[in-house]
């Protein structure tokens, strides 16, 4: 049996395309993928599109099992799949979140521009490699004993501000205000917690990176100006990391939990990596605690690394906080399931939504967003690669009717690691940003390697898609400066 779909895809328009339902044995809706043409083209070559009708298959589905443009293959879901399940007959799968639970992005607005910082780019970026811990199993500045991790758990961010990392502010500029409720410490293991202790405050390896960044465009002025981004030039910091070990090790243990759960409630599944359990059963209320426990870890290390960033910039640039404006734009979890409400057939539904490596992208008006952005609609920021862009986007109410309020994450992978890896050595890569003005600190060659910007989509491409789709909108693009990789 092959693991590429090999069924029937029928176009919808120019950037939706459905895998119909019956097109996989077992599938309970359809599938839906948002994609151009060239897109499509490689997706035909990855396993992803099965996945997506996969999870077509699981039980409690409501609506399609959605796949955004920048999808390909994951564990369990691709990654870029987005489904919900009935809170009442519906489950939750690890597969679903991820192995790197709220893996996310923040992205803080400065009073500086481009020209204002090019002659200490050097000098910040080696100052916040040093002062914000890399690198794989790397260890943080931040010492906390079992108790002190479990408050971490509980509170998110909010621990953090309340140790001095950070301002009350950061959390009205937060997914979830920092801190995702039903955090339960007990439903851990030993094993989880003996990797969350020493890895707090640190940005990890692989796709993990911290960027200075400068708008290069503004599309839409009105709803930049409202994001604290006013010309081109301007200079952002972009800061993209998740729960490192932690969550990885809660994920795995869960899956072995998962894989019992399937057998004990008669779950009948096409692939044996969505294992899962009915979300109200013993087994799914436990793992929605461990995961509110990683999500909330996630929140609290961004914010701790926000914190140094800020402290770099006034230790380098020689300048308070208030001159240099670095405010947080907003922080979007990426690796995530949620109990949301959603309109169902013109009634509310209470759903357990599974993002992952998508973004939440609420429309104006929704409970949930902060007052400053309630009358805008939620932002989204979607980073690409380390030579090219990346975007601040805004959500949408065709993004609530269509994708439960969810859409891209990033340019999402176009070579394996593997397959990057043969292509350039990493100090080939650091020297091809260097040409192109991009200062590069990384703690291993490898990483350069495999993350390459050829190893990744067209993140241009990827937006204009979702931006066709009115599943978000464009608010404006930002160009590299410097990079800093673990």
């Amino acid at each position: 049996m092959s693991d590429r779909y090999e069924g029937p895809l029928e176009k919808i328009d120019d950037v939706r395309w459905r895998i119909p339902r019956g097109a996989v044995k077992g599938m309970l809706s359809d599938g839906m993928l948002y994609a151009d043409e060239t897109l499509l083209r490689d997706l035909r070559h990855d396993p992803a599109l099965l996945q997506v009708a996969n999870v077509a298959c699981m039980p409690g589905l409501v609506g399609f099992s959605l796949a955004m443009p920048d999808c390909h293959y994951g564990y369990g879901f691709p990654i870029g799949g987005v489904a919900a399940f009935d809170v009442e007959r519906g489950v939750i799968s690890p597969g679903g979140v991820g192995y790197d639970i709220n893996c996310g992005v923040r992205l803080l607005r400065t009073n500086l521009r481009r020209e204002d910082i090019e002659p200490f780019i050097q000098d910040l970026a080696d100052d916040i490699f040093t002062a914000v811990p890399s690198g794989v199993g790397g260890e943080g500045r931040i010492r906390v004993n079992r108790s002190e991790l479990e408050e971490v758990m509980v509170k998110g961010a909010r621990w953090a501000i309340g140790r001095g990392y950070g301002k009350r502010e950061d959390l009205d500029a937060t997914e979830e205000f920092g801190c995702l409720s039903g955090a339960d410490p007990s439903a851990l293991g030993d094993r989880a917690v003996k990797r969350g202790l020493p890895q707090l405050g640190t940005l990890g390896s692989g796709n993990h990176f911290l960027e200075f960044q400068y708008v290069d465009e503004i599309v839409n002025p009105e709803l930049a100006d409202a994001m604290g981004l006013q010309e081109p030039g301007q200079l952002t910091v972009m800061i993209h990391c998740g729960s490192r070990g932690f969550g990885h090790q809660i994920c795995d243990d869960y899956l072995d939990v998962m894989r019992g759960a399937v057998r004990k409630y008669g779950i009948t599944l096409p692939d044996p990596q969505l294992a899962c359990a009915p979300v109200q059963s013993p087994e799914g209320q436990h793992y929605f605690a461990a995961m509110a426990c990683a999500a909330n870890y996630a929140w609290a290390n961004r914010q701790c690394i926000m914190h140094w960033v800020r402290e770099s910039f006034e230790r380098v640039l020689r300048k308070g906080s208030e001159a240099l404006g670095l405010d947080l734009v907003f922080d979007v979890a990426h690796n995530i399931a949620k109990i949301e409400e959603h309109e169902v057939k013109g009634e509310q539904q209470r759903l357990c939504v599974h993002r992952k490596g998508a973004t939440r992208a609420f429309a104006p008006g929704r409970p949930e967003l902060p007052a400053q952005y309630r009358d805008v609609g939620q932002p989204v920021i979607v980073p690409g690669d380390m030579g090219r862009a990346s975007w601040l986007l805004v959500g949408t109410q065709r993004a609530m009717e269509e994708t439960w309020g969810s859409t891209c994450h990033g340019a999402g992978r176009a070579l394996s690691r593997s397959q990057a890896l043969k292509r350039k050595r990493g100090q080939e890569v650091a020297e091809d940003l260097r040409t192109q003005g991009i200062y590069v600190r990384s703690a291993g060659m490898k990483t350069l390697a495999e993350e390459m910007p050829e190893a990744y989509k067209d993140v241009d491409r990827v937006v204009d898609v979702c931006h066709e789709a009115g599943i978000s909108r464009k608010i404006a693009r930002l160009r590299p400066l410097a990079v800093i990789k673990g």
